[in-house]
């Protein structure tokens, strides 16, 4: 796909509404995933999980009118001949309620596994996938938006699967099993009086459920603004500060909160109420139940046992429905949320490998850019026309003003956009014809600031060649200067870095991505201003290092500090997008065109500073 096309946005908020036709979907897909992760194994745990639950169901339907049979046998003769048997029924019972209890916590130990493994595959997919998405994907999304779509996507698939499979469909399945008993035992009119309450149960906790959705969203909307508020106030505390503003931020906070308390406490009389009506449905349908009972018993038509019966029945089905709200809102969030995560699944990559692409075969590492023009979206600046060649085992500088292309061309060389026109090799091989991570491999790159993973100095020096060996460590961290610094440390090459590496100084930070790349032995090496954000003693320590590192290797510099590239081989001068000079450091100077007037500029920078007045 070409950088200006566009794969569907991911939603930067799962809604709390869902449509039917989307929910479909979005269980079609949960099905889908879970048949082509799912192995022998998986099935027949679910298997089993599924027999356990109608089994369960069952044993709790039956279990009533075995005792209520029981009751009525031994109210009718108070002897002791009658007392074995009832006290075997009694024993019946309790092993059906027993086993009723029991077996959804054994069926939640054997599906456990297969929801691990099917959030574990699903979210290693994702994650992948994510990682495969082009450089412009991520230079748009919001990490905490992109990570909570994953997160909540995951922990859907889990609920969904539980709620759908263990708990919606199982109770609809004991619903009509206990109307068929009620009905065959006493007659329609009971089960009539079971589905009316039932169903009125259910319309009143809809209703009630979507009425009260905008009080909890509207709380948590208040509290993720009190939260945001909180830490943006206490990350900028210095600010805070030095602006006298102490009282100032703590009102702003303290008017979240009350937002927020506002919207909870609308949130939890809403649920209040909701509970109050299903409390009276349910004494309602309990009352009409035993009055029926009453009635028939008058009539003979039933003892005191089937007005027990009657009632556990009823119980029976409410303790699945007590949860009825919550699994109804929860569900249309889950199929929601695991629609965001699926949306990202069908994120195309911008730059993705041909069918047929290749292998970089071994080669002197030629870079060549020819007749190469892109503009990156919402732009109208970028790259035109520009064509030269980075010779195998020579030093090639870019300069040139701020904005003028000097990144952009990087880019392309890894591959990050495809440009609109032209064709960038690598030694003869169009990049489009290779596979990106072949052509990542080949290449090296030490950008201006080094971000480190907040893990060991180990993992970080080994990220580009997790082999290699302690003599080759050492070796890269003696290329790179580092060795007198990790022998300080306590705890040498297990010392932990930090969060983006900010335990260590800038210097430090790009001594590791120097020695990073020495490791790593690319075939290319590319500078992106490596040393421009450190002062000047620091430069120069990093400048010996990074011409070791280039020793023997193509190397793309892009500097912002001509000085460092007065000894390049060539040196490549970009004006508005287009190659305005190229030649060495002394050809340029003489011509008298951009990079002389660069140079001059960058030459007096020091006197300006000694003399303000200057």
């Amino acid at each position: 796909m070409r950088h200006g096309d566009r794969a569907p946005p991911i939603p930067a908020e799962a809604g709390d509404a869902v449509q039917p036709e989307d929910f479909r979907i979005a269980l079609k897909r949960l099905w889908a995933a879970f048949r082509e992760i799912g192995g022998a194994e998986m099935r027949w745990r679910m298997a089993a999980a599924w027999v356990l639950t109608i089994s369960a169901k069952i044993a709790a339907v039956a279990a009533p009118f075995l005792l209520a049979d029981a009751i009525n046998k031994f109210s009718k003769g108070h002897n002791e001949e009658a007392l074995p048997p009832f006290l075997a029924v009694i024993a019946i019972w309790t092993a059906l309620r027993a086993f009723a209890s029991v077996a959804p916590q054994t069926r939640d130990m054997l599906f456990s596994p297969v929801s691990a493994q099917v959030q574990r595959r699903l979210g290693a997919r994702v994650f992948a996938h994510v990682h495969s998405l082009s450089v412009a994907f991520h230079q748009t999304k919001r990490l905490g938006a992109l990570n909570r779509t994953i997160d909540r996507g995951l922990k859907a698939i889990d609920f969904l699967i539980r709620f759908l499979s263990f708990q919606i469909v199982p109770t609809v399945f004991e619903l009509v099993l206990a109307a068929g008993a009620l009905t065959w035992k006493y007659g329609w009119t009971f089960a009539a009086a079971a589905l009316v309450t039932i169903g009125i149960y259910a319309w009143l906790t809809f209703g009630v459920t979507d009425w009260r959705i905008r009080f909890r969203r509207e709380m948590n909307e208040n509290d993720s603004e009190a939260s945001a508020r909180a830490v943006d106030s206490l990350t900028n505390f210095e600010t805070v500060k030095s602006f006298a503003a102490e009282e100032r931020e703590t009102r702003r906070f303290e008017d979240a909160l009350a937002a927020y308390g506002h919207a909870a406490v609308r949130a939890n009389n809403s649920l209040s109420l909701l509970n109050a009506i299903q409390g009276v449905v349910m004494a309602i349908g309990l009352g009409v139940m035993a009055a029926l009972a009453a009635h028939a018993m008058l009539e003979g038509r039933m003892g005191p046992g089937d007005i027990m019966a009657a009632t556990l029945v009823m119980l029976n089905l409410y303790a699945p429905l007590n949860i009825l709200g919550f699994a109804y809102r929860e569900i249309k969030q889950g199929a929601a949320d695991m629609e965001a995560m699926f949306t990202l699944l069908d994120q195309k990559p911008e730059v993705a490998d041909a069918p047929d692409a290749i292998e970089l075969p071994a080669g002197p590492g030629e870079v060549r850019f020819e007749h190469v023009s892109f503009a990156h979206d919402g732009r109208i600046a970028g790259l035109r026309d520009v064509s030269f060649t980075a010779p195998a085992g020579l030093r090639t500088a870019i300069v040139g003003p701020s904005g003028a292309g000097k990144s952009t061309i990087l880019r392309l060389a890894f591959r990050f956009y495809d440009p609109d026109t032209g064709r960038v090799s690598v030694d003869g091989y169009d990049l489009t014809s290779l596979k990106q991570d072949s052509l990542r491999s080949a290449l090296g790159l030490v950008p201006q600031d080094v971000v480190l993973f907040n893990d060991t100095l180990r993992f970080n020096v080994t990220y580009g060649r997790q082999d290699a060996t302690d003599a080759e460590i050492a070796e890269a961290l003696e290329r790179a200067q580092l060795t007198d610094f990790v022998a300080r440390l306590p705890e040498g090459l297990n010392t932990k870095v930090g969060e983006l590496g900010l335990k260590l100084s800038g210097g430090e930070r790009q001594r590791v991505g120097i020695a990073r790349v020495i490791l790593k032995d690319p075939r290319i090496l590319i500078l992106d201003e490596a040393t421009s954000a450190l002062d000047s003693r620091t430069e120069g320590e990093i400048q010996s290092a990074l011409e070791e590192a280039a020793r023997g290797r193509t190397t793309i510099v892009v500097a912002h500090r001509l000085s460092t590239i007065a000894d390049a081989d060539q040196i490549i001068v970009l004006d508005d997008g287009k190659v305005a000079e190229r030649g060495t450091h002394a050809e340029l100077v003489a011509r008298e065109g951009i990079y002389a007037d660069l140079w001059r500029r960058q030459a007096d920078e020091p006197e300006r500073i000694a003399d303000p007045a200057a």
